[in-house]
């Protein structure tokens, strides 16, 4: 035999577990040596059988020569779908059928799924029989394969089926590792790094600082088998299987003593109580491990909480997990762009954590650190559900009250700014230093790794991670390896410190550069001055994106020294930056300060005051006469010596929360650590702001105590320049906001300000800190009620009284620590204060929240806010990219002014026209300041406002740019930083109508070139710097010669444009995607494929043809320009062309679009070679916001993750197509494709070919297996071909359909709609249900021949009928609740006798007082639940949407007449629709009284006389009338009837008039409209009538109407009765 050296591990007394490298030949012969059969079965899935399945069976072929022993192979599909019940009970029928008998030996080669699935089944075969763990993924090897654990999944979670089995051996073999992806490395490391954190302080010491080598072990490939013996086994391999075998070991000695789990085997669950919810929801996209990193980070953070658990401990476990690749939280990239993640919800996360083998009963069971190394109890601790809520929760509330440990004694975290130069002093120091009071924060962390990259540093933790011990490198510095990036996130001082610092590194080669970069925040904060005093003094730094700001590209040039001028204006870190590394510089530097006062003096001086700590002086020269000192400073050459200890002072800016909390309270509290001997300017804050507040305070050198006067008792600060202490005017404004007595006499503001007025000064700077929070705390200010003025350089806050203050507030913190921190003080008295982004406060004190309430007292409630907020994390969260502010830009001509008012008014956003801003600033026309300034000085003003727009409007706005904004490079960079964090639109119109449109236009200057050139010249720069692209459609771009027929009149184009501007920008937003919601379980839903060369002839009749249907398939292969029509053979469409089609098509149809290419070979016209144009226009569809991309998944892999990665909003349908006919719904390629597809997509599409009808319930099978699975996703799945039929129809998700107004099938076999339903119902799925009218008198009712006909043209079973009653009595009360009950529509006079009847009501019912619509739902339980809603409102609604004038954005004002049941409607559509004000007249005032109380937040003004409006108010531009026909006259003498004078229609806009009665068809209101209103469009009765039943046919169905079949069979009708 070959010889072998193996480490063995005992576990539950027998060396069972035998680790080494490259073992397979020791596994065959220790197997067949040792257990003895007649017969080995290895199971293997697909991916490690084609690595290693042939080695296997030339072991055991070799070994059973001449043996009645046989070798059988089973190879099932990968993935975690496989460890099902189906998947064991697959393997058991494979050893029944080769008579397989007790004696049997299983092995099981492969990672945890079969590990986990052969286990199991070797666990209940023959009542059991022997078996084998190969594991080939760390994850298995050292966890599941360990311990005799087996089971299986179910829908209702993982595992929950299972045995425990011990296997006779556990070969790990380290060589597999060479083959496994890095990222299933990573997922291992999980595990290992888990096992260290409950058991072994030095072992996890060991993986803290050997993360490269331990990478390095499996990236190195063994050559000739190297590493099976000792002698051949590198230092990496050992180290490697030391890590293995020593995980191992942990948990075989915990198994060994608790083998079933009943108290110590719970610790090696640490982690995965959480985990494993996150895991229940991401899976597959996520992997165990990367769930369990994120679930140990998490629990960890529940012992902080507890006051178990330090946060030093919190933060090493943190630091460890990234270094191996391993996500820290939910906002991780990898993470939060997975559609899943949206359901990790709070709620959602306890739902299934109580499903967890370590409960009791519903008391939820989590492992507790106490310490590295070592767990709170010896088994897992039951845990609160609030307490995990609170951890998960990504917002907070601060209960108000007094703080319980009044008088507070507590110390800070270390001061970041400390902390940040003593870590860099330390690194660029000889020697080594121990760092004591470090603060362990995000952006010390980013500072650490950074020099760690740089290779200018070692670092090491001692005194269980509170002591950092660094060992300088005396600035010996190196590009990073592999020329990887430096990332810092949205660490400022990280940034500005470490742009010096990379010039001082060394090169090792040419043409090596380093780059520093951050998150997008970072990349708009200003770092241009420190550059250019850099380039000034010779180093080479470039801007990679955005001009004066990150990412950097610097040389490793050194310092040149000497002398250097620097603007610090902006920034102290600045200077701190070029004074930190001077010392380093080839000469010796003078520092010259120039740009006017320098911000922020203190912090210059301590980082003067720490590099003579450090050994090296500075001297700042002096002023020879005055003896001043001067903004200049001289630095020698030198070398920092690091002292033997540096100890860090506690955080000043800090201090100030809960200094303040003491102040605004009236308690008191002591910070230790912080005195009047500070360095940090904000030590200042306790005797200059607090003090004069009314505050006492006593400071010694070393400890601050304030005391707070009576709560309610704070004095306005009058002036405080707090130039000294800026990051500590946050804290300051919120005590200003409730501080109402007046300033004391010393600080009295003497201009006659307001006695409550605090005004805040030399804060400049903080407009462009994390945020800008000058800003930030005006607007968030504001949501409490206090009013403030924002100042140059500061902000003035005008006291109130705290009962006077909004409760409920929820605060946005912008991702600013010290804005969330702010906010928590005003939360300790103002009740339900919610503050949104709680995890912000990592960046300087983490546990902040844990502090509030244990050592300071106050209690703290975890929040989970609704819908995209309510995502637990373990780190701070990402923006909440769907609040990302939109930009427009394009062409002046464009439309981007008016698109932009649409979409802000549709997402309830604020509009912003740059332009306007331009001349408020500069008090000009943009024409005047170009006239007398020039292009250029135009061109950086403008961009100068790009920058402020971005920085100051990041969310909620809608912001439209000028149409040169991408004439300028700078400008250009900012657009495309921009897109990395929300959506910027070009706005296209054809070219024609911009120069038609620039020929009337006269503010803007003239482009003094043609426009063609100009529009030429800026298309590439709009089309680079847009993420997405919006056609302003006004005809049928670059069509056929076909005229499409106009039917403005049903549709107006106006109505197109307003629709799709509220569909494009709600869905690339995320504010409403449009999504098919037929999609979810349960339901059935089907595309039209369209098939058309070109679709313009067919767009009069796309309604028609898309009844019933959900989306839209657009074939874009099939497409075909117009010129290229003669051409045959495969074809590529023009880009321009397909965007062309697909707004001619939005302006018909609101469905979503499925974006469909197909090659040749997968049944379609695109070439098969192409790929490169496909993704072209993949892209394209991304950038139109189409909701579905359909793209094949034998595309690359790295095209379609690319895409998947840019996709948006936009969902991708991974599909398949085997057009073979060889393709078997029961066998393993169709499921390994399945498998694939689920990874790729949100929806997965698998077609066949049917040669015969069992084929259809093959698949059909097949797709119930795929849905059982917890992580299924809709699939759609079919047979093609005439034998296929039956899959089309049974299939539910996405059904392709024809119709016949196709010019052909897509696919052979497809049906239309309607022959589905017809089937369906046929085959007993779809049964026949009845519905209703309910009123009296209904016997000239139009409803039953709108939803008859409706039905009838869709195909489906059901009838409409009339139930005329005097009463609701039994008769309805029989109806609603019998079995084939559908629905009902409700009119005069049962609207509102019906509602006691309903077990539920819409809101929008409710607010109206009336149900015209009933709705059967079903419960979870299946019981019958009744459901009132109003669909009268929408049919006025949506009348007046289409008809009102193309100038009106949202009506001034409008009128109702009448104060009946329907006028309530009419009240609450003018409501939804934003009318400011409604104008209401009814002969009975009372009445109309009654309806004003109803609608209490509706601006309605009764009007006393027709055409004469209130106050002299604006004359409506909506009219609706509710009263009869015959109550109205155009006679002013008629005595019997409402006069209707001209002056109704006196609006010179023209508007919409809408005559709620059904006949006659031309009452006296619409006529007169039609004789004397301008512009005005009129609506009759029966055309609201027709819009409220399209809207009930909907509820009732989830199926659009055919509107057009519809209308056209009510006209008739109605022209023959009217």
């Amino acid at each position: 035999m070959t010889s072998v050296d193996v480490r063995k591990v005992a576990i539950l007394g027998k060396e069972s577990i035998r680790c080494g490298f490259h073992l397979i030949p020791y596994i065959a012969q220790t197997v067949i040596e040792t257990l003895p059969s007649s017969t080995y079965v290895l199971v293997t899935d697909t991916n490690v059988g084609n690595l290693h399945l042939s080695v296997f069976q030339k072991e055991f072929d070799a070994r059973t020569v001449g043996s009645n022993a046989r070798f059988l192979v089973y190879v099932i599909a990968p993935g975690e779908t496989s460890k099902s019940r189906e998947g064991k009970a697959e393997i058991e029928d494979f050893l029944l059928l080769n008579k397989c008998t007790r004696d049997t030996v299983i092995l099981a080669l492969g990672g945890g799924v079969i590990g986990d699935l052969v286990g199991f089944v070797a666990a209940t075969f023959m009542r059991g029989v022997r078996f084998v763990q190969i594991p080939t993924t760390l994850l298995a090897m050292v966890d599941s394969s360990v311990g005799g654990k087996t089971a299986i999944d179910t829908p209702h979670g993982k595992n929950l089926i299972g045995a425990f089995w011990q296997p006779e051996y556990i070969f790990i073999d380290a060589a597999f590792l060479e083959t496994l992806p890095a990222r299933e490395f990573s997922n291992g490391m999980a595990e290992v790094i888990k096992t260290a954190a409950i058991w072994n302080e030095t072992e996890f010491a060991a993986l803290e600082s050997r993360a490269a080598e331990i990478f390095a072990a499996i990236q190195t490939p063994s050559v000739n088998f190297a590493g099976r013996t000792e002698s051949t086994r590198s230092p990496a391999q050992q180290l490697l299987l030391s890590v293995i075998a020593g995980s191992i070991g942990v948990k075989a000695h915990i198994v060994t003593i608790d083998e079933r789990e009943t108290g110590l085997r719970n610790l090696v669950n640490f982690g995965h109580t959480i985990g494993h919810a996150i895991e229940a929801v991401l899976t597959p996209a996520m992997l165990h491990g990367e769930c369990v990193a994120v679930g140990m980070v998490l629990e960890a953070e529940v012992a902080r909480q507890l006051g178990v658990l330090s946060q030093v401990a919190v933060g090493r476990l943190t630091r460890c997990l990234k270094a191996y690749n391993l996500p820290v939280s939910l906002s991780d990239p990898r993470i939060a762009s997975l559609p899943a993640a949206r359901s990790l919800s709070v709620s959602r996360l306890l739902d299934i954590m109580k499903i967890d083998k370590k409960n009791s009963g519903p008391q939820k069971k989590i492992v507790i650190l106490s310490r590295i190394g070592a767990t709170y109890e010896p088994k897992a601790t039951v845990v609160a559900d609030k307490v995990i809520a609170k951890t998960l929760s990504e917002a907070v509330k601060v209960v108000p009250g007094s703080p319980s440990k009044s008088p507070i004694r507590m110390a800070t975290p270390g001061s970041k700014s400390i902390s940040n130069r003593a870590l860099l002093l330390a690194a660029l120091g000889i020697g080594t230093c121990r760092l004591k009071n470090l603060l362990h924060s995000d952006d010390t962390q980013v500072m650490m790794n950074a020099l760690v990259e740089l290779q200018g540093a070692k670092f090491d933790w001692e005194d269980g991670g509170e002591t950092l011990v660094v060992s300088g490198g005396a600035g010996a510095l190196s590009v990073p390896r592999d020329g990887k990036d430096i990332y810092l996130g949205n660490a400022g001082t990280a940034a500005r410190f470490l742009t010096t610092v990379c010039t001082l590194v060394q090169s090792q080669s040419e043409n090596q550069r380093t780059v520093i970069t951050g998150n997008a925040r970072m990349k708009q904060r200003p770092i241009g001055p420190l550059v250019d005093a850099l380039r000034a003094n010779g180093s080479s730094i470039d801007y990679v994106e955005n001009q004066g700001c990150l990412p950097l590209s610097i040389a490793p040039a050194g310092l040149k020294g000497a002398h250097i001028q620097l603007a610090a204006s902006v920034s102290s870190q600045y200077v701190s930056s070029i004074l930190l590394c001077a010392p380093y510089a080839a000469e010796p530097v003078t520092l010259e300060l120039t740009g006017g006062q320098v911000i922020s003096q203190p912090y210059i001086d301590m980082t003067i005051a720490m590099m003579k700590t450090f050994g090296i002086d500075v001297v700042r020269e002096k002023d020879a006469e005055t003896g001043r000192p001067l903004d200049v400073y001289r630095i020698p050459k030198g070398t920092y010596k690091n002292p033997a200890e540096y100890n860090i002072e506690s955080d000043a800016s800090s201090a100030t929360y809960p200094l303040a909390i003491a102040a605004i309270t009236g308690t008191t509290c002591t910070i230790t650590n912080i005195g009047s001997a500070s360095l940090q300017g904000d030590a200042r804050f306790a005797k200059e702001v607090l003090e004069p507040m009314g505050c006492k305070v006593v400071q010694t050198e070393t400890e601050t105590t304030v005391t707070g006067p009576p709560v309610g008792q704070l004095h306005a600060l009058g002036l405080v320049d707090m130039e000294p202490m800026t990051d500590a005017f946050l804290t300051a404004s919120v005590l200003a906001a409730v501080a109402t007595q007046p300033a004391l006499p010393a600080r009295t503001l003497k201009d006659g300000s307001r006695p409550n007025t605090t005004r805040i000064i030399g804060i400049a700077n903080q407009r462009v800190k994390e945020c800008n929070r000058i800003k930030a705390m005006i607007d968030e200010l504001a949501k409490f009620g206090v009013e403030t003025s924002e100042l140059d350089d500061g902000l003035e806050v005008y006291g109130k009284p705290i009962s006077e203050l909004k409760q409920g507030v929820s605060v946005h913190c912008y991702d600013d620590h010290r804005v969330a921190m702010a906010f928590s003080v005003m939360g300790s008295v103002i009740k339900d204060t919610i503050i949104e982004e709680k995890r912000c406060v990592e960046k300087t004190w983490p546990n902040w929240w844990d502090d509030l309430e244990n050592k300071i007292g106050l209690e703290v409630e975890g929040v989970e806010l609704p819908s995209v907020h309510g995502v637990a994390s373990a780190s701070r969260p990402t923006e909440d990219a769907s609040q990302a502010s939109v930009v427009l830009i394009g062409m002046r001509g464009s439309g981007k002014t008016f698109v932009g008012e649409l979409a802000a008014s549709t997402l309830g956003w604020q509009f912003v026209d740059a332009d306007a801003v331009f001349e408020q600033k500069h008090q000009t026309g943009v024409r005047e300041f170009v006239q007398k300034n020039g292009w250029p000085a135009f061109r950086e003003a403008e961009t100068e406002i790009l920058q402020k727009l971005l920085s100051q409007n990041f969310r909620g706005h809608v912001i439209s740019l000028g149409g040169g904004i991408v004439e300028t490079p700078a400008a250009r960079e900012i657009l495309k930083a921009y897109t990395q964090r929300g959506p910027v639109v070009h706005i296209v119109r054809e070219i024609d109508e911009v120069i038609s449109y620039l020929g009337e236009e006269t503010a803007r200057p003239a482009y003094g070139e043609p426009i063609v050139d100009v529009f030429k010249r800026r298309a590439p720069w709009f089309a680079e710097c847009s993420s997405y692209e919006f056609v302003n459609y006004t005809g049928v771009l670059n069509s056929s010669d076909a005229v499409a027929e106009d039917d403005s009149k049903a549709t107006p184009s106006f109505l197109s444009i307003r629709d799709e501007v509220a569909r494009f920008f709600n869905h690339i937003t995320g504010q409403q995607p449009n999504v098919a919601p037929n999609l979810a379980k349960s339901k059935r839903s089907y595309f039209l494929c369209l098939t058309y060369p070109d679709i313009t002839p067919a767009l009069p009749y796309v309604q028609d043809m898309t009844a019933g249907v959900d989306a839209i398939e657009l074939r874009v292969d099939l497409l075909r320009s117009p010129k290229d029509f003669d051409k045959v053979g495969p074809y590529i469409p023009p880009t321009s062309y397909v965007t062309s089609q697909i707004a001619a098509l939005r302006h018909k149809t609101n469905l979503p679009l499925i974006f469909t290419v197909r090659t040749v070979s997968q049944g379609g016209q695109f070439p098969d070679h192409a790929e490169k144009e496909a993704f072209e226009l993949f892209f394209t569809a991304v950038r139109l916001g189409v909701e579905y991309i359909d793209v094949e998944i034998s595309w690359s892999e790295k095209n379609i993750q690319d895409l998947i990665s840019r996709k948006g909003h936009s969902q991708i349908i991974a599909s398949w197509h085997d057009w073979s006919g060889n393709m078997h719904w029961d066998g393993k390629p169709v499921e390994a494709k399945y498998h694939i597809a689920h990874g790729f997509g949100d929806i997965v599409k698998i077609v066949g070919k049917a040669n015969g009808l069992e084929d259809n319930f093959a698949l059909h099978h097949f797709v119930l297996r795929m849905q059982a699975a917890a992580d299924a996703k809709p699939i759609i799945a079919i047979n093609m071909g005439v034998e296929g039929q039956m899959s089309r129809i049974l299939n539910s998700t996405f059904s392709p359909v024809t119709h016949p107004l196709l010019p052909s099938k897509a696919a052979p076999g497809q049906l239309s709609f309607a022959q589905i339903q017809t089937a369906l119902h046929l085959l007993g799925q779809l049964p026949a249900k009845r519905f209703y009218l309910f009123g009296t008198p209904i016997a000239h009712s139009m409803s039953p021949t709108l939803h008859n006909t409706a039905f009838e043209a869709l195909g489906l079973p059901h009838k409409y009928e009339l139930l005329e009653t005097a009463t609701v009595g039994e008769e309805i009360k029989t109806a609603i609740t019998s079995p084939d009950f559908g629905g009902a529509s409700v009119t005069i006079p049962f609207k509102r006798d019906i509602m006691p009847l309903l077990d539920a009501l819409s809101k929008d019912a409710e607010a109206i007082g009336a149900v015209n619509t009933v709705i059967p739902q079903k419960r979870e339980d299946g019981s019958l639940l009744l459901y009132g809603e109003n669909t009268d409102w929408r049919g006025i609604t949506q009348n007046i949407k289409r008809s009102l004038p193309q100038s009106i954005l949202t009506p001034e004002a409008a009128l109702v007449i009448g104060a009946g049941g329907t006028s309530r409607a009419a009240i609450y559509a003018l409501w939804k629709l934003g009318v400011k004000t409604i104008y209401l007249f009814n002969r009975t005032r009372s009445s109309a009284e009654t309806l004003v109380a109803a609608f209490p937040e509706a601006k309605i003004k009764l009007v006393d006389e027709l055409g004469a409006w209130p106050n002299a108010g604006p004359a409506p531009t909506v009219i609706i009338s509710t009263v009869p026909a015959s109550a109205t006259s155009l006679d002013p003498f008629a005595t019997d009837a409402l006069y209707l004078p001209k002056s109704l229609f006196s609006a010179p806009s023209g508007g919409v008039v809408i005559d709620m009665a059904y006949k006659p068809a031309e009452t006296p209101l619409l006529a007169l409209a039609t004789n004397v209103g301008k512009n005005w469009r009129t609506v009759m009765g029966v055309e609201v009538l027709l819009e409220q039943g399209y809207h009930q046919f909907h509820l009732w169905t989830g199926r659009h109407c055919p509107k057009s079949i519809v209308s056209e069979r009510v006209w008739k009708v109605y022209s023959m009765s009217a």
